[in-house]
């Protein structure tokens, strides 16, 4: 069953969402880059890990990190991300106006 991970991603810092499909829990923490091990923290996840995150100018060593321990990657438009998180906020608050 896959892990899959959902990264906000930071020049500084990340904040993680996680969840296990073998038992459906979702977690979530925070790392900060100078003080906390990454690498360890990716390292915990085995078999099939799919992470995603926004494109960014600061994550090509976190992608290296991540391919070498084997995880898959999908990385997302920034862009266009932000556009549809616009819309739904207005759709959403539309909704409960």
């Amino acid at each position: 069953m896959p892990v899959y991970v959902a990264v906000d991603f930071h020049a500084r810092k990340q904040t993680i969402s996680w969840c296990d499909t073998a038992d459906g829990e979702v977690h979530r923490t925070k790392l900060r880059h100078q003080h906390d091990d990454v690498r360890k923290f990716y390292e915990q996840f085995r078999g099939e890990v799919i992470l995603a995150f926004e494109a960014s100018g600061y994550s090509p060593w976190f992608e290296q990190m991540l391919a070498e321990l084997g995880h898959t990657v999908w990385q997302g438009n920034a862009a266009e991300i932000r556009r549809r998180c616009r819309a739904n906020r207005r759709t959403i608050g539309a909704r409960l106006t």
